[in-house]
């Protein structure tokens, strides 16, 4: 059965690519950009795909750091769980083990959001909330 699950999934393809400038662009993200979003916009794809384009070389050094420090703090957490393998649950020494290594961090100070400059749907209108610990 599971064989069958596998085969009928792999007939799903990738989506084809297109390149626009140094981006590979998906053919139905592009399109849905190029042709339901941007048209009566006075924006041009060119100027889309160009701003996307900084702005992923902007933050791409920023996120490679990240993903390297989440792989290092996950091999530490890793590494915790098989030292202890068997013994007793000690939630002082892992939130003690986990604070060591950056992973939890002090409560920041309390501080405000202004909504200036914000559309009224974000601002003003109540909506679904995610709420994050």
């Amino acid at each position: 059965k599971k064989k069958k699950q596998l085969a009928r999934n792999s007939d799903m393809r990738a989506p084809d690519y297109i390149e626009i400038g140094q981006l590979k662009v998906a053919k139905p993200l592009a399109n849905l950009v190029e042709k339901e979003i941007l048209p009566g916009l006075d924006i041009k794809a060119d100027q889309v795909w160009g701003a996307f384009e900084k702005i992923l070389a902007d933050l791409a050094p920023r996120n490679k750091a990240l993903l390297a420090k989440r792989r290092k703090l996950q091999q530490q957490i890793d590494d915790y769980h098989l030292a202890r393998k068997g013994e007793e649950w000690d939630a002082l020494d892992y939130k003690k083990f986990l604070t060591d290594i950056g992973y939890l961090v002090p409560e920041a100070a309390d501080f405000t959001i202004g909504t200036e400059n914000v559309d009224d749907e974000i601002a003003k209108v109540a909506g679904p909330q995610l709420v994050v610990p």
